[in-house]
């Protein structure tokens, strides 16, 4: 098993909380790590775009990342919501302990 960094982000502060909340009780992060809002410049349909959106950092192991990844875009109001899995091949092995055991999935 391997911890995973996944980047996303939320349109308001409302969503961030409830989105990083679920997470939790789902048992599919150990942690979601919520970041002031920031600018966002990208290219949509064709239009240079500029949003404010909150970054959300989510702690997850990768057995949990495809479960992660589906309840993401389907809780997200955005049609192509920022997922990104970062594998994190090093850590505090008791902190990586911590993670795989918070998103343990259900048996």
């Amino acid at each position: 098993m391997t911890t995973q960094l996944v980047l996303t982000t939320a349109p308001d502060t409302e969503l961030a909380d409830r989105l990083a909340h679920e997470l939790i009780a789902n048992g599919l992060a150990a942690c979601v790590k919520q970041f002031a809002p920031c600018q966002s410049t990208y290219r949509w349909q064709g239009q240079i775009e500029r949003t404010t959106e909150i970054p959300l950092v989510i702690v997850t192991d990768d057995t949990r990342y495809p479960e992660l990844e589906a309840w993401l875009k389907a809780a997200h109001p955005y049609d192509l919501p920022e997922i990104l899995a970062i594998p994190c091949t090093d850590g505090h092995p008791d902190y990586l302990a911590w993670v795989s055991n918070c998103t343990r999935a259900p048996t």
